[in-house]
């Protein structure tokens, strides 16, 4: 599978190594992803997501269900 999160829809970015003497050569700049199970109590039950760090820092400050019906609205989560 892809290396994309799977909530805010991040993936790698294109940029370029420069070195001392300003040689410049493509690199990949890829996103921090983690594995996380999260139990939403609407549904009951466990999902397993993809998840960026920077989205696991949206859900311990907004919540899962608030993250989660965000990501399903931009079409980011399958139901």
């Amino acid at each position: 599978m892809s290396r994309v999160c799977e909530l805010t829809g991040k993936k790698a970015m294109v940029g370029n190594n420069v070195s001392h003497a300003l040689n410049r050569t493509k690199r990949k700049f890829n996103v921090n992803l983690t594995k996380k199970r999260f139990y939403l109590p609407e549904e009951d039950k466990w999902v397993t997501i993809k998840v960026s760090t920077s989205a696991l820092k949206n859900i311990n400050k907004l919540g899962i269900t608030a993250v989660v019906k965000e990501a399903r609205k931009k079409g980011f989560l399958k139901q």
